[in-house]
């Protein structure tokens, strides 16, 4: 019973967030976690939601498809590489990307904070977008 109990505290200790970051982009959110391993090494935890509606009139269901990536700090250099050559590539080959219409709610001015508007206006490298 004691070794049960200490293997939940583990567990919940592992799933533990240290900072967390949501990026809505159209019908997904990106979550982008800090999390601590069992060594006290911290890691980037990236999960994609996206929202899946099924059924029809008074029978709609809503779920949400989850995938989940882990990534570790001996490879954030070469993977952030990797991403900005990618990127690259397809902007050169497709140009920028148009801007997304966010939804403006009612009560609501912006759907956006004023300073995140102006922070999202700044060009970033790839961890300073994520803020690690």
């Amino acid at each position: 019973m004691e070794a049960e109990k200490r293997k939940i505290e583990l567990e919940k200790k592992d799933n533990e967030i240290i900072f967390s970051k949501s990026v809505k982009a159209g019908k997904r959110i990106y979550y982008l976690d800090v999390k601590k391993s069992r060594n006290e090494d911290l890691f980037l935890a990236i999960t994609e939601s996206k929202k899946k509606v099924t059924g029809q009139d008074d029978d709609i269901q809503v779920s949400y498809e989850k995938h989940k990536i882990f990534l570790y700090k001996e490879d954030f250099d070469r993977f952030a590489e990797g991403l900005d050559e990618v990127i690259k590539f397809i902007k050169q080959q497709q140009g920028e990307a148009p801007q997304r219409q966010e939804r403006i709610y009612e009560n609501s001015t912006s759907p956006a904070a004023p300073d995140e508007a102006i922070e999202e206006a700044k060009p970033k490298s790839f961890f300073d977008r994520f803020k690690l």
